[in-house]
C-alpha cells in the first residue's frame, strides 16, 4: 500500500513539473457569485475533467450548480415579484484557448461551451399573489451557450463568464403564459485546477 502512495505521489509531482501537454488530463472547480440578467444575486459551483489536445487548448465537460434569487413579471401585474430559483444545474461541453507559449506563469483564457441547463421551479417569496390562481414555474430544461474569459496564474484562477439559458414562460393552470422568467446570468468565479502540468518553465 505505502509502494502504491509513494508511486502515485511521484506521477503526481512529475505531472506538475512539467508544463502544460497535450495529452494531459486537469481537473479544475470554481466557485462564485451569480447575477441575474434583470437583477438578483446567487452563488454557483463548476467541476470541470479537461484533457488538453494542444499544450494551450483543452476540452472539458463542467458539471455546473447555480442556486439563483431573481424577479419574476406577470405580464397582467404592473409590479415585479421576487421569486427563488434553487439548484439549476448544468452539463456543458467546454473549449478553452490559453494564450501562453510555455514561457510565463500567466496564463489568459477565453472558452466558449454549449450544454444542458436544468431550471428548477419557482417558489413566490413575500408577495398577495394566490398561487393557486396564477400557476407555478414549473421544472423545465433548456439547451444553451456560455462564453467565458479569466487568467491562470499557476495553478489558481479567476474568471468571468455568461450563461446564455433562454427564458421561461409562466404558466397559469389553464396553461396561458402569464409570465416569464430570465435564466441567464453572469457568474464571477475563483478556483483552482489539479493536473496537466502547470504554466512557466
Amino acid at each position: 500500500m505505502k509502494k502504491l502512495l509513494g508511486v502515485m505521489l511521484v506521477l503526481l509531482a512529475m505531472n506538475t513539473a512539467y508544463g502544460q501537454r497535450a495529452g494531459g488530463f486537469r481537473f479544475q472547480m470554481d466557485l462564485g457569485a451569480a447575477v441575474p440578467k434583470n437583477g438578483g444575486i446567487g452563488a454557483l459551483v463548476n467541476l470541470e475533467p479537461q484533457i488538453l489536445v494542444k499544450n494551450n487548448i483543452a476540452v472539458g465537460l463542467r458539471l455546473g450548480v447555480a442556486g439563483l434569487a431573481k424577479d419574476v413579471t406577470y405580464y397582467d401585474i404592473s409590479e415585479d415579484y421576487e421569486g427563488e430559483v434553487s439548484g439549476n444545474a448544468s452539463v456543458t461541453g467546454t473549449l478553452n484557448y490559453y494564450f501562453n507559449k510555455g514561457n510565463s506563469r500567466v496564463a489568459p483564457y477565453i472558452g466558449v461551451g454549449f450544454g444542458y441547463y436544468a431550471l428548477s421551479s419557482i417558489d413566490l417569496e413575500n408577495t398577495d399573489i394566490n398561487e393557486d390562481e396564477v400557476g407555478n414555474l414549473e421544472a423545465d430544461f433548456a439547451w444553451a451557450p456560455m462564453a467565458r474569459a479569466g487568467i491562470e496564474l499557476g495553478k489558481f484562477r479567476i474568471g468571468a463568464e455568461y450563461n446564455f439559458v433562454p427564458t421561461s414562460n409562466l404558466q397559469n393552470v389553464s396553461g396561458t403564459v402569464i409570465g416569464e422568467a430570465i435564466n441567464e446570468y453572469f457568474g464571477f468565479t475563483l478556483g483552482f485546477f489539479v493536473g496537466g502540468g502547470k504554466w512557466g518553465k
